[in-house]
């Protein structure tokens, strides 16, 4: 187990938060933050491929003056350890954040996802519904579907698209253009988003998320995703905010028509000429917009 980093003053400017560490049942640690008053009560924020805490940071100072705020970095993303021989599947990834919210003891937890986070936080809920309060969704997925990009697709083959993902580079970079539309990250922000994932060893874990993508029935994950999807019903009767990037190159409008299906009752925003990176991109409104149906 490594511990936790020492990070740079450019770096803690931007994200002043002191990291934890929780080493999960497959054995690896994982860095998360925990901020805002102690309680059996949380947010729990998870974030997708090829992003990390960081992504949420803005948030956590909004909502951490009044709710425990709880935002792990997956195994092999962000701070968190980079094992080589990890099992990074879908089924893992739910084990690993199973794991943190009993260890931490949380009672409820209010579920903000994004990205892999909808299938991750979904199959986390889908073992323990009890547990789950408000839902807010941004951009992702927790249900099957056949529709992907050619460039991801590109990326999800076993050559070139390792080649390009932990050699090139050719995810996590593109991704801090590609996934905003209404601004651009400043040049610190990039730096921050691409610190994680500065040699092929360090982006390991980019690489196995993109290869994990189940689009086959014959997909290892595709079996978990199948039941994750089928234990949606269970959260029909949630308070539920959906806040979407209309700019989307991935998850774009079918996948919003299916969260809106899936979830008639919730609130939907839908922040028609931002990207991706809805959360960077959609700036002071939408992080207003979640306080607010948070703190409810």
């Amino acid at each position: 187990m490594t511990l936790p980093p020492t990070l740079p003053d450019w770096l803690r400017r931007l994200y002043p938060f002191q990291p934890q560490g929780f080493v999960t049942p497959h054995g690896a640690r994982m860095s998360f933050l925990d901020e805002g008053p102690p309680g059996d009560e949380a947010v729990l924020m998870l974030h997708g491929n090829p992003t990390w805490s960081f992504y949420f940071r803005d948030l956590v100072h909004a909502l951490a003056p009044r709710m425990r705020c709880i935002v792990p970095d997956h195994v092999g993303m962000g701070l968190s350890d980079k094992p080589q021989d990890y099992d990074y599947r879908l089924a893992a990834r739910i084990d690993d954040v199973a794991a943190l919210v009993a260890h931490l003891g949380l009672r409820r937890v209010h579920l903000l996802v994004h990205d892999w986070g909808g299938a991750i936080g979904f199959g986390v809920a889908a073992r323990q519904p009890e547990l789950i309060g408000r839902l807010v969704i941004l951009n992702t997925a927790a249900f099957a579907s056949p529709w992907i990009p050619r460039r991801i697709a590109i990326c999800r083959t076993s050559f070139p698209g390792t080649l390009l993902v932990r050699g090139a580079n050719g995810f996590a970079w593109p991704a801090t253009r590609m996934a905003m539309h209404q601004r651009k990250l400043t040049a610190d922000e990039k730096r921050a988003y691409l610190m994680p994932y500065d040699s092929w060893a360090n982006r390991v874990a980019v690489d196995a998320f993109v290869k994990d993508i189940p689009l086959e029935e014959s997909h290892p994950s595709m079996g978990t995703l199948h039941a994750i999807e089928a234990a949606l019903p269970k959260f029909g009767d949630r308070p539920a905010l959906i806040a979407w990037g209309g700019r989307d190159f991935c998850f774009d409008h079918r996948f919003l028509a299916c969260w809106r299906e899936a979830f008639p009752q919730a609130q939907v925003e839908n922040y028609a000429e931002a990207g991706h990176y809805v959360l960077e991109d959609a700036g002071l409104d939408i992080r207003r917009r979640i306080s607010d149906f948070l703190s409810r």
